[in-house]
């Protein structure tokens, strides 16, 4: 008999841990998507506002010379990622395949100006930091006109702040959540071992002595279950990439690096903290009061 219950009680204590494993595991891999989709986003904006057209007009009869100093001045400056030159007689073949017609030919001359098409860093891809950059560049000499479109530019900026605003609220009550239901799912675990605790406190057992176990236990228990969820999300993420390839040019691999192991900071602290205060506080209840809880 007693031999069947100690079974009992071993199964119980198995289904237990497992149930707060899996409950860790769902919660850290909701975060880690979460996570992954602000990863994405971010690195989409920046391939948008990188692709942002900037054409620098130059005079029809600026020189070579002065035109390739004038591109080298450009690759210096911290604002731009790449420059190409396009001559007028490029610009106006472009322009004939995308029309199929010879307008050069109807017209007698070619009506087009060389231009060096120029993409700049993300970061330098909003309306104040263009207006700067466009100034600068219209002090050359050799410059007549920049086009570029800053409706566009002000609308991609617009949505870039929204929806990394709605993410940063969404992220942080997420996190709230994540932390409430991994709460509880330990103070639950805990509360089975209430009058365990309450035993090893009256033999004179001391506070740290009894919490120990039950933090490196709740560690452990967030330490698999952070592995598990990252597991889960490399899988989920290879599954994206063979539905969407494209994908594969927004990969960070320093950035999910670094999420990783935010999931596994975030399943450790949160497991430790959860466990810390719910033996606290049966550790602080009195013993006629075990049954109320």
């Amino acid at each position: 008999m007693a031999r069947q219950e100690e079974i009992i009680i071993g199964r119980r204590l198995k289904t237990s841990y497992i149930s707060t494993v899996v409950s860790i595991t769902m919660v850290l891999y909701v975060l880690g998507l979460l996570g992954i989709i602000i990863m994405h986003t971010h690195k989409l904006s920046e391939h948008i506002k990188e692709n942002i057209g900037f054409s620098i007009i130059l005079m029809d009869n600026a020189r070579m010379a002065d035109i390739n100093h004038l591109q080298k001045s450009l690759d210096a400056f911290d604002a731009v990622k790449s420059t190409e030159f396009i001559s007028s007689e490029k610009a106006a073949e472009e322009l004939i395949a995308e029309l199929g017609e010879d307008f050069v030919e109807f017209l007698g001359y070619n009506p087009l100006f060389p231009s060096i098409e120029v993409r700049l860093n993300a970061a330098w891809a909003n309306p104040d930091s263009l207006e700067v950059f466009e100034r600068t560049v219209l002090q050359s000499r050799i410059v007549k006109e920049v086009d570029y479109q800053k409706n566009l530019v002000n609308i991609v900026n617009e949505n870039v702040r929204k929806i990394g605003f709605a993410l940063l609220l969404f992220s942080v009550l997420l996190l709230v959540i994540a932390f409430t239901l991994i709460n509880n799912t330990i103070r639950l675990s805990v509360f089975s071992k209430r009058f365990l605790i309450k035993s090893m406190q009256l033999i004179g057992a001391t506070q740290s002595f009894i919490r120990k176990p039950f933090v490196i236990k709740g560690v452990l228990q967030g330490m698999i279950g952070a592995v598990i969820a990252i597991s889960l999300l490399l899988a989920s993420l290879y599954g994206a990439q063979q539905s969407v390839p494209e994908l594969i040019d927004f990969q960070d691999i320093q950035m999910l690096f670094s999420l990783f192991v935010l999931v596994i900071i975030l399943g450790i602290v949160i497991s430790w903290i959860s466990t810390w205060f719910a033996v606290k506080k049966y550790l602080r209840i009195k013993t006629d009061n075990l049954y109320l809880y």
